[in-house]
Parts: C-alpha cells; sequence; structure tokens
C-alpha cells in the first residue's frame, strides 16, 4: 500500500517541488496551503490524480489542521509523513523598527502552525496500525547563522529546532522519528532577489549562489522513504558557495 505524506505549503516552492517528487516516487500526496488555485497548480504537476487530495486552509488555525489529519486518514487510511514546510518571513528592518504584529505573523505560520500540524500527526501516528511515522521540520541555516535584520525569522527558527528535538525524543518510544532539514539559498521565488544582491554582516549588499531546489525535493524523499527504525535528526543542505560557516 502506498504511503501518504501531508506537506504544508505545497502551492509553491520546496512544498511543491516536494510534493512532486514525493507522487513521483509512489507517495500518495495531501497538498495543502491557503491558496486553492496554486495547489491546483501543483496537483496537476504531481502524478495520478487517485493519489492526492487538495486541502485548502491556515495551518495556524487549530480546527482546520485537525480536519486537515481527519480527512487524509478518512481518504488514505492512514499518515507516515508530515513535511513542516509551510513559512514566512519579515521585512528585513532595524530592530527597533519590527512592529509587533509583524513578529507575532512569523511566530504564528513558522512556529505554531508546525506545532499544531505535529501534535496532530503524532495523534495519528499513535494510533494507527502500524504505529509511527515521520515527521520533516523545514528550518533553515538561519537556525544556527542570522542574517541581519532577520530577527523574527531567525528566533522561530531556533525553535523548531527545539520542536524536532522534543518530537524526535518524545516520539522515539512509538516509532516517530523527526528531522529538521536546514535549507540555504534553494532557488525559488523567494530567493530571486539574491542575484541582485543580499545585505552582509559587513553592510556590503552581495550577490549569494543559489541551487536547484529540486535536490531539495530528493532529500526530502531520501529521508521520508527511510525505514522508521533509522533517523535522521539533522539535515542541512544549501548552496555550496553560499555564506554559511563565517557568515558574511
Amino acid at each position: 500500500m502506498a504511503k501518504t505524506a501531508i506537506i504544508t505549503g505545497s502551492s509553491s516552492g520546496i512544498g511543491r517541488e516536494s510534493a512532486i517528487a514525493l507522487s513521483k516516487a509512489g507517495w500518495n500526496v495531501v497538498l495543502t496551503a491557503r491558496r486553492a488555485d496554486a495547489l491546483k497548480e501543483t496537483s496537476l504537476l504531481c502524478e495520478a490524480p487517485e493519489n492526492y487530495l487538495i486541502l485548502a486552509g491556515d495551518v495556524t488555525n487549530e480546527a482546520f489542521v485537525k480536519k486537515l489529519f481527519t480527512e487524509t486518514v478518512s481518504r488514505f487510511g492512514r499518515v507516515d509523513l508530515l513535511f513542516n514546510n509551510a513559512g514566512v518571513n519579515s521585512p528585513a528592518v532595524p530592530f527597533e523598527e519590527i512592529s509587533l504584529e509583524a513578529f507575532q505573523k512569523v511566530i504564528s505560520v513558522n512556529l505554531v502552525g508546525p506545532f499544531v500540524c505535529a501534535r496532530e500527526a503524532v495523534r495519528a501516528f499513535k494510533t494507527q496500525t502500524p504505529m509511527g511515522g515521520r515527521i520533516i521540520n523545514n528550518g533553515s541555516i538561519s537556525a544556527h547563522t542570522p542574517r541581519p535584520m532577520s530577527s523574527p525569522y531567525t528566533m522561530s527558527k531556533h525553535a523548531i529546532t527545539g520542536l524536532s528535538k522534543c518530537l524526535a525524543l518524545d516520539g522515539r518510544a512509538f516509532d516517530i522519528t523527526c528531522t529538521q532539514l536546514d535549507i540555504g539559498n534553494a532557488a525559488t521565488s523567494l530567493t530571486a532577489r539574491m542575484v541582485g544582491g543580499v545585505l552582509q554582516p559587513d553592510g556590503r549588499r552581495a550577490p549569494e549562489s543559489t541551487f536547484d531546489v529540486a535536490h531539495v525535493a530528493a532529500a526530502v524523499v531520501h529521508i521520508a522513504n527511510l525505514p522508521l527504525d533509522v533517523s535522521v535528526p539533522h539535515f542541512t543542505i544549501m548552496a555550496s558557495k553560499a555564506p554559511f560557516a563565517g557568515r558574511g
């Protein structure tokens, strides 16, 4: 029987590419994000229509997330993978100019959403037969080294590290594994600006290398296909010439 993955933020970028790759690898894929039209575009790039499900909604909405998992299990019988991919950033402004509203939006999408989705995934993993499943949390190299003027995003990604470690620890007895996938400069619409120059710690603006997002999707498929007695706590994938070690 085909395994089933829920991919948040699958309307574009990393989420879309990962959904396509998982579908081509024989997985059932549940596509979720806020934009139903963009999710439909993703679905048209996936394999057979009987192997995907579209559910548009907001991952910070607890009622929607519960519906997401209920309908997934109803359609496919179980859940084997949650890819917590949905995320947002905030404008790069000096720390003292960050509004509480902007900060709370980033924390809500980047941390509260993954928490609620992971909680429902764990509930499903523990009650299904055979028991267990895998969670992949989209971290970032910013979970280790921040960019200038990125406090809300960086704080949210540091928190994802804590979430990932707790899930791996608390899930150990139930065949639940968790991976933090830290990505640096995958080429998507969000990184197009890097070609024109990104603010560096010394005040310069410099172009940064990117890499094909298909390699991120391949990493997701590789981790997803591992047996549950194999854990990958941390996986970093980035453009080899992008600044990270000694960033800037």
